[in-house]
């Protein structure tokens, strides 16, 4: 596969980028290798489950995470432009309630990979975006959580001069001091 894995002030939490071929006929890449992923990534994960979201600009999705059942994910953008955020929620951890937020794009064809006890959620910056996403466990809606997005007690700076478009789990996503998190 050929990749360059850039690590970010969360460990846990890395970009992916793969090595593109160009030729005459346009270009190519491998997106994902389960060996080189176990080797230069995460060991031993195991994705079950594959998500395709399309979204319209200013539209806001997250803080997600599911308290039951929780999912590791490796998200890129197939089309359009997404600010990606993870926020730990490991009460463990001492980056607990730290973020990370990262420029994904069908142009710069970098990946993030969030692990397991961590809270995700995108805001789309184009007219429109295509996000493509590998869980390793199922979707439980019955154990699905939302952070709030604007959690001054997070304070992710989400790069928008708008007020961005929410569905109703969003705009009721928990404070960080309210919500479930992970032991």
């Amino acid at each position: 596969m050929g990749i360059k894995v850039i690590r970010t002030a969360l460990p846990e939490v890395v970009i992916v980028e793969s090595d593109v071929c160009y030729d005459e006929l346009g270009s190519a890449f491998e997106t994902f290798n389960a060996d080189e992923f176990a080797s230069r990534v995460a060991a031993d994960v195991e994705f079950v489950q594959d998500d395709h979201s399309r979204s319209r600009r200013g539209v806001l999705r997250g803080l997600h995470y599911q308290i039951q059942h929780p999912q590791g994910k490796l998200v890129r953008v197939v089309a359009g432009d997404v600010f990606d955020v993870a926020v730990d929620i490991r009460l463990s951890s001492h980056n607990f309630g730290k973020w990370i937020g990262v420029h994904l794009s069908s142009a710069n064809r970098r990946q993030m990979w969030v692990p397991p006890g961590f809270a995700h959620g995108f805001v789309v910056m184009s007219d429109m975006a295509e996000c493509l996403c590998k869980a390793t466990d199922y979707w439980f809606p019955e154990h699905e959580r939302s952070l709030l997005w604007s959690d001054p007690d997070i304070g992710v700076d989400w790069p928008i001069e708008f007020a961005p478009i929410l569905a109703a789990k969003d705009e009721a996503g928990k404070r960080l001091y309210e919500a479930e998190y992970y032991a």
